[in-house]
């Protein structure tokens, strides 16, 4: 079995006014430091330490656990503003005057509220297989295969996560297998997973978004002023490429790049690849 540094990353903790937070820290620091904003239900056990160690290679990376999550304390929220708030409180506890944010699905939605209501604190924005806060014009609707996995109290079952993650082939199913492999390290020392209450409050918080019009949507889009990296599957059935690409319209600054033959979890499928973008795109 391949060792990870990233595995051998300790659990620190600092305390904001909601919560103790625990993060880890990881990769060469003195730049701006990179922190990951998370997906729906995943806490940082998940974050693929192959991932992790491509983007620590030349980066100082920060992973998190937001408030009332995994295993951070603190009351859970349960809205896109209770969870920006969450990851700013977090930034300031650790003392950090600029940022660079990579979120992940719901963590992508998460990291463009945060570069809106602290602008200042956010130098560069990657948004991976994610989209932007509201309903999007022509979005293919979710199958009811997924609506149905959604809809689970727990969703940690691999073969719903497989469905969720990777296309059905061979070549993604195969890299959904060694993504699961990678995190089991991690999650065999079985951490704390997400509440149910978290939970809920995140699916609360989806449908929200859900209802959110367009010209509000196109509004927050077009409030971002920093330097945006927009990266998704071509086959993602939670957050289609779409929605990415009808993004990117409404930035003022932004790269657009897909992956075929990838879905939700491209970043760990083309894990290589995809931090190599994200290191030229930081350091341009």
């Amino acid at each position: 079995m391949t060792t990870y540094l990233a595995d051998k990353a300790e659990d620190l903790t600092v305390e904001g006014p909601s919560a103790r937070f625990t993060y880890r820290r990881m990769g060469p620091q003195g730049g701006v430091p990179l922190i990951l904003l998370n997906r729906l239900r995943g806490t940082i056990d998940w974050w693929d330490p192959e991932f992790l160690d491509y983007l620590a290679a030349d980066h100082d990376v920060i992973l998190f656990d937001n408030v009332g999550v995994g295993y951070t304390d603190g009351e859970p929220r349960d809205s896109l503003e209770g969870f920006a708030e969450g990851a700013v409180e977090f930034i300031e506890a650790l003392g950090l005057a600029h940022v660079d944010l990579l979120g992940w699905s719901l963590g992508g939605i998460v990291a463009q509220r945060v570069a809106v209501r602290r602008p200042e604190l956010v130098r560069k924005l990657i948004v991976a297989g994610s989209g932007p806060a509201g309903w999007v014009p022509g979005a293919p609707p979710m199958s009811e295969k997924v609506l149905g996995i959604m809809s689970k109290p727990d969703c940690g079952d691999q073969d719903d996560m497989m469905h969720l993650f990777y296309p059905d082939t061979d070549a993604a199913r195969a890299a959904g297998r060694d993504h699961f492999s990678h995190v089991s390290t991690r999650l065999a020392a079985r951490g704390p997973g997400i509440s149910e209450p978290a939970a809920n409050g995140q699916l609360a918080a989806v449908g929200m978004l859900l209802a959110v019009p367009f010209d509000e949507m196109r509004a927050g889009l077009e409030a971002i002023k920093q330097p945006v990296l927009y990266a998704n599957g071509l086959h993602d059935v939670l957050i289609p490429a779409h929605n990415s690409y009808i993004a990117v319209q409404h930035l003022d600054n932004a790269t657009l790049v897909l992956y075929t033959g990838a879905g939700h979890a491209f970043l760990f499928q083309y894990a290589k690849a995809f931090t190599k973008q994200v290191a030229d795109f930081l350091s341009a």
